[in-house]
């Protein structure tokens, strides 16, 4: 069995796409996905299986599709990627809450950074399958970075990150 996170894109923003926390570990458990959790209301499953990446990816969003009659983006990780993700992070010297993983599907494209728009005072960096931000004095609210590879993925800020990697760990 590996853990797992399911990453679901653009749940819980602003009260326009709201799936409740409770109502995904429901699905987790038609799915029948081992000792589900939730982490935060932005959606973020946490479970084990023995399927593989691809088909839970298929199955998740399906079903997450299916409850919130739109479809819905979801990334999935490894507790060891997690754990990589966390360690493999190269803007450690600001604060969590101020560095996002975009988590993507595949390996960015090595002209990924030269596709970025708007860059202010933001740092950017190609990770495996993440590309790492991190944001400068206007902070990630008033940021106007565009990065259109990562517009397919989903974020989340490093702090959440580096609890999800905890979690996942003590799951297997």
């Amino acid at each position: 069995m590996t853990a797992y996170v399911a990453l679901l894109r653009g749940v819980n923003l602003l009260g326009v796409s709201t799936l409740k926390m409770d109502d995904l570990r429901a699905i987790a458990q038609q799915l029948r996905l081992g000792s589900p959790r939730t982490f935060i209301a932005s959606g973020n499953l946490l479970f084990v299986s023995g399927r593989n990446e691809k088909s839970l990816q298929r199955l998740i969003a399906k079903a997450v599709t299916e409850r919130m009659g739109r479809s819905v983006g979801v990334t999935l990780r490894t507790a060891k990627e997690m754990i990589a993700v966390v360690k493999g992070n190269p803007f450690g010297d600001q604060a969590g809450n101020m560095v996002q993983a975009f988590f993507l599907n595949a390996p960015p494209p090595e002209d990924a950074l030269e596709m970025a728009r708007n860059i202010d005072d933001e740092r950017i960096a190609l990770g495996k399958r993440e590309i790492y931000v991190a944001y400068g004095e206007r902070g990630i609210g008033k940021s106007r970075l565009r990065l259109p590879l990562a517009e397919a993925g989903t974020a989340r800020n490093m702090n959440s990150v580096a609890k999800m990697a905890e979690l996942l760990t003590g799951m297997e």
